[in-house]
């Protein structure tokens, strides 16, 4: 499993997808996350803002990745 690190509080699905090299941009992030192709915990999630905090864990295209 892939880890992102991060040094707030939080990191928001979109800005993590890119951080983790999921997706190209912003742009990319948000389709990927409104289409519905985005888990977080395991959940579908289609809000690019939703706040993740370290110990959650986002899936695409069969990537898991958790936030530390």
């Amino acid at each position: 499993m892939k880890e992102i690190k991060i040094r707030d509080e939080f990191i928001k699905l979109g800005q993590a997808l890119k951080l983790a090299g999921l997706v190209d941009s912003g742009v990319d992030a948000k389709y990927v996350i409104q289409d519905g192709l985005v888990k977080v915990n395991g959940e579908q999630e289609c809000r690019r803002g939703r706040k993740l905090y370290q110990g959650d864990v986002f899936s695409y295209q069969g990537q898991d990745v958790r936030v530390s």
